[in-house]
């Protein structure tokens, strides 16, 4: 089984891609963030003749997120129970289903913006909330896993220069302890390998040639319980379909199971 996570930034701009990667790549199962679009706007039909049913949750021009599944959907859950929410309302950054024998959540973690700001306590409080709805899960038997952009880099070889994010958000303390919170609930980090230098990193931003100078930051990640990471045979970031005209600038991170 073949699960995937990617950010596409906007399903809109990105769907001829998304097609053919899909075609090509053989996924199962993949996590989709920021959607860009309201629901019903959602390709749906597009990707039903390509072989995939959609849960989708997605509210408008931002964020919005979705499970795409060739093996079945069942028991989808839109939204994070416990949201905190942002300026009074909840956004739409989680969405869960059962896909065969695996159980997944596709999460857009909030990015904070800066230190200091709202968004960035939101954020914080955003991931006590993913930790407490997904820990029942965590540590269940069936495989299950919490794909997606977590807007944090575990660790500082997932940044290409640490020190160009001193004071920024991705990289406090606060933000990676929140990380290991969720790590506690019985979730492991299933590290993908680089296709292409030391690192995989899975973002670089559009400007000052980050992606050709790989300067990129690993911060779209898999958090598998046990018996998920236990079935892993593989896992890599698809690092060309980051290049090119019209890609997205993050690329997917793709596992393999033996499930």
């Amino acid at each position: 089984m073949r699960i995937a996570t990617w950010n596409v930034n906007s399903i809109t701009a990105r769907l001829p891609r998304l097609l053919a990667w899909l075609e090509s790549s053989g996924t199962d199962v993949l996590c989709l963030q920021e959607a860009k679009v309201a629901e019903e706007q959602f390709p749906v039909e597009a990707l039903r003749e390509a072989g995939y049913e959609s849960a989708v949750h997605a509210t408008g021009r931002w964020n919005g997120v979705a499970v795409l599944s060739r093996v079945g959907l069942e028991d989808v859950v839109k939204g994070l129970p416990g949201d905190p929410g942002y300026e009074g309302a909840q956004e739409p950054r989680a969405v869960s289903a059962t896909c065969g024998p695996v159980r997944v959540w596709s999460v857009y973690v909030p990015n904070g913006r800066e230190v200091g700001h709202a968004h960035y306590a939101y954020k914080l409080q955003w991931l006590d909330a993913l930790k407490n709805a997904v820990a029942g899960d965590a540590a269940g038997g069936r495989p299950f896993a919490v794909l997606g952009d977590y807007n944090i880099a575990p660790a500082d070889d997932d940044v290409y220069d640490r020190a160009a994010f001193e004071g920024a958000t991705h990289v406090t303390p606060a933000e990676r302890a929140a990380l290991a919170a969720l790590r506690e609930t019985g979730l492991s980090d299933v590290v993908p390998r680089p296709l292409k230098y030391d690192h995989p990193y899975t973002y670089w931003d559009y400007r000052q040639l980050c992606f050709p100078k790989n300067r990129g930051m690993r911060i779209d990640l898999v958090y598998g319980n046990g018996p998920f990471a236990g079935a892993v045979k593989d896992a890599y970031v698809d690092r060309e379909e980051r290049k090119g005209k019209g890609a997205s600038d993050h690329a997917p991170v793709v596992v393999d199971l033996d499930v």
